[in-house]
């Protein structure tokens, strides 16, 4: 069954919740922007919120208090983060509140990966195609967010998020659920031998195997042209395992951003002009 679940809430915004999450756990609010409900126009409609995207500045700052105003949330209690593809993680304190909401220069800098056990604090990070991963601590009250390219996923960013939740708040692997969010699959994701070695070799360091009986369930297939299409959900999965999060925890989402350019902005499939959805964690007071 599909995780993330689509609501249209008051003022527009279409979003998708993890709704069985926020079922269980009192004040938790968890998940996915769509790319409607906003004021952005042209290619980036509407609900873009990505601010390093050419996209008028005003808009892009109303977006996303339209946003935190759906989530019953202050801006002002929202960070964001300029990243850059690693796999450093940001523990967010109240210190850091209001970071990033409406400028670059004012945000978390350098960071893909973001955790907080501090109730009315809101961490988003920002995507288009690349893999949401979410963390919720249900024993410790703790949650975490990271942004995995394939180059997070090769530096095993869901693996490090999981040690700061742990060094930071007495986090056990077993107690965590974990969800992989809309993001772009392998039917649509091409890489060449130059990804593919480096996530082989992650793979042989962490003892992982590409094929076992269940074909969607492959981290890569070779299309014997010297290109490869990768699952980046099936390799997170397999980190996330390997880190000890139990795969009954692990879920995956079956929406992919490049089939769903009616939902989602793709970077790959519209050509790099486009927008930006934000995922988003956090616990209310």
């Amino acid at each position: 069954m599909e995780p993330f679940v689509l609501q249209k809430v008051e003022n527009g915004c279409e979003l998708f919740f993890i709704k069985h999450w926020m079922d269980q756990a009192i004040g938790l609010t968890v998940g996915f922007t769509s790319r409607l409900g906003g004021v952005s126009k042209k290619e980036f409609g509407s609900l873009n919120c990505g601010l390093h995207v050419m996209d008028v500045p005003e808009d892009v700052i109303k977006n996303r208090s339209r946003l935190a105003e759906a989530l019953n949330m202050k801006l002002e209690d929202c960070t964001y983060a300029e990243q850059v593809h690693g796999n450093e993680v940001q523990v967010v304190t109240r210190q850091l509140a209001g970071a990033g909401v409406d400028s670059r220069e004012g945000a978390i800098q350098a960071k893909d990966a973001f955790i907080t056990n501090e109730p009315g604090l809101f961490l988003h990070a920002l995507f288009a195609d690349c893999v949401p991963l979410l963390f919720f601590d249900p024993v410790q009250r703790a949650v975490g967010l990271a942004h995995a390219g394939w180059k997070g996923t090769v530096l095993q960013i869901a693996r490090k998020t999981l040690e700061a939740m742990e060094s930071q708040y007495g986090t056990k692997a077993a107690d965590v659920l974990a969800a992989i969010g809309p993001s772009i699959h392998s039917c649509c994701y091409e890489v060449d031998e130059n990804v593919i070695s480096q996530i082989v070799q992650t793979m042989d360091e962490l003892g992982i195997e590409n094929k076992n009986d269940d074909k969607s369930a492959w981290i890569y297939e070779n299309k014997d042209n010297g290109k490869y299409n990768l699952s980046l959900q099936q390799m997170n999965r397999q980190i996330m395992i390997k880190a000890g999060i139990l795969p009954s925890h692990i879920e995956i989402s079956s929406l992919c951003t490049s089939c769903r350019t009616d939902l989602f902005f793709s970077h790959r499939k519209e050509g790099g002009k486009t927008g930006r959805m934000a995922a988003w964690i956090g616990l209310h007071e």
